[in-house]
């Protein structure tokens, strides 16, 4: 069937066609059947939805990514043709069922998921299989290299390549921006892609972004990482293991971050830069992916069983996340803290200490000893700070870029302690929700200051944390949703007294 191209300005999240009722039933499609649209040799396949109103007779509208996929001029006649369901449905399925998928299976699912062939339902039908009855280490594998190769790969020139990643999941964890620098200060090649938030405050590239850009394409990750020996870029504009970022979509409205696909994930991206070593840091405690020892462990194995099997060399940091690292959550918050770190503060040690220390990891690896020393040596030099400018530089930022220099909300809200005692635990989801609903992280400059932290005596009436937003009706938000939540826990020195008789008193 010929129809005329119309664009229609929606993004659905999936390749949408939307045709006239009669048209559809003429090519005998219904709603959610597929069609696959060829223009010029090339096609691609996208869901339909119908309409006798929005598109006339004889008209096809192609939603947001459909037009850019399909590539015609407004009116141009394209030919449709009626499609079949993919077959990768049917692994989905299996693996909703528990069953163990085959290289074959996972290479087709993984295909279709790149090109855009499945619909949201069906992706959220995967990601929840996963989340269910997961993965085992060989489908793991065959997941991460089916993601690898179907998208680009960056190989350098020269080596070898390290790289950072910690697992998410605790909140204020602003590391990646020292360590790229100290690493790069130190003549190491550490191309960093980062992902944004799914359900967390503020991803890396969330936090870069305020002062750099991080939507690079290959080529330019390859020539700074080469030329300047550090970058910190976001992995959705890279086209490296693309069907990790429309898994991610679905991912985000469940909340959910299944663990075979999250060391599929991490990896893939990782094995398409040409990474040799490989530090994973996983934050352990209550409130973050990964609550107990037990589960960290579990996650350190895996991560370097899988690095096995794909050439890199993979060592793992669990940490400490039963609360927020650092004082700053919010992409703008997190960026001032960081940067003022490597202009020479001493404070918050909590993000000093652990990046010195991974950093030091990291240098081990490749060097054998004495990797905090230098790692120290770096930070306290100041040829850190002189690196990082360097990359943000790079990367399209100031090269003169100062803490003071980032914006952050314009409107705060200071959150009092309604008794005294000792702050007994931080509560880490709650803090995240907090900071979301204050505009994180797509306002960049909302977010919390803790000005109190998991043993710190406080006084009633003493501020424990600040909100920052962009807006006031925000900042509102923010404001009852902290007010409801009470996310500290102060406790006193007494915790209960019991008497000689009668009943104890809690």
């Amino acid at each position: 069937m010929k129809l005329n191209a119309k664009f229609i300005d929606v993004d659905t999240g999936e390749i949408t066609a939307l045709m006239h009722d009669s048209d559809a039933a003429g090519l005998g499609v219904r709603e959610k059947d597929r069609v696959r649209i060829v223009h010029e040799g090339s096609g691609v396949v996208a869901i339909v939805t119908t309409s006798d109103t929005f598109v006339k007779r004889g008209e096809i509208g192609l939603l947001g990514q459909a037009f850019k996929f399909v590539g015609p001029e407004e009116g141009e006649t394209i030919d449709v043709f009626a499609a079949s369901r993919p077959e990768s449905v049917e692994c989905i399925k299996r693996k909703m069922d528990g069953l163990e998928l085959s290289k074959d299976e996972i290479y087709t699912l993984v295909r279709d998921i790149a090109s855009r062939s499945l619909s949201n339902i069906e992706l959220a039908a995967y990601v929840t299989s996963l989340q269910i009855n997961g993965m085992n280490i060989r489908e793991t594998a065959d997941l991460t290299m089916a993601m690898v190769e179907t998208g680009e790969t960056i190989k350098f020139d020269k080596g070898p390549v390290y790289d950072f990643h910690s697992i998410g999941g605790c909140p204020g964890n602003k590391i990646t921006l020292l360590v790229v620098p100290i690493m790069a200060a130190a003549g190491c090649l550490i191309p960093k892609t980062s992902s944004r938030a799914i359900s967390s405050a503020a991803g890396t590239s969330d936090i870069v972004e305020v002062f750099a850009n991080v939507d690079l394409d290959s080529r330019t990750l390859k020539q700074i990482t080469e030329s300047v020996g550090g970058v910190m870029a976001w992995g959705g504009s890279l086209n490296l293991a693309p069907a990790d970022d429309v898994i991610i979509k679905a991912e985000y409205p469940l909340g959910i971050d299944p663990h075979p696909q999250l060391l599929a994930s991490v990896m893939s991206k990782k094995k398409a830069v040409g990474a040799d070593y490989l530090l994973i840091d996983i934050p352990m405690g209550d409130g973050t992916k990964v609550p107990t020892m037990e589960g960290a462990k579990q996650y350190a194995k895996d991560f370097i069983e899988l690095g096995e099997k794909l050439g890199i060399k993979v060592e793992c940091a669990i940490t400490y996340g039963g609360q927020p690292v650092g004082r700053a959550i919010g992409p703008a918050l997190e960026a001032r803290e960081a940067i003022s770190i490597l202009e020479g503060a001493k404070t918050p040690n909590s993000v000093i200490e652990k990046t010195i220390t991974l950093s030091g990891m990291l240098f081990d690896m490749g060097n054998g000893r004495g990797g905090e020393e230098k790692a120290r040596e770096m930070l306290e030099s100041g040829k850190a700070l002189a690196k990082f400018r360097e990359i943000v530089a790079a990367q399209g930022g100031e090269a003169d870029i100062k803490a003071d220099d980032i914006k952050v909300g314009a409107h705060t809200y200071e959150i009092l302690a309604k008794r005294s005692g000792y702050i007994n635990k931080i509560k880490n989801k709650d803090f995240v929700k907090i900071a979301r609903a204050a505009g994180s992280p797509n306002d960049k400059g909302a977010g919390l200051v803790f000005n109190k932290k998991v043993g710190n005596k406080v006084d009633s009436g003493e501020v424990l944390f600040t909100i920052y937003a962009d807006n006031e009706a925000k900042l509102a938000d923010a404001k009852a949703l902290a007010q409801k939540l009470e996310p500290m826990l102060i406790e006193g020195m007494v915790l209960a007294k019991v008497p000689s008789f009668g009943r104890v008193t809690f």
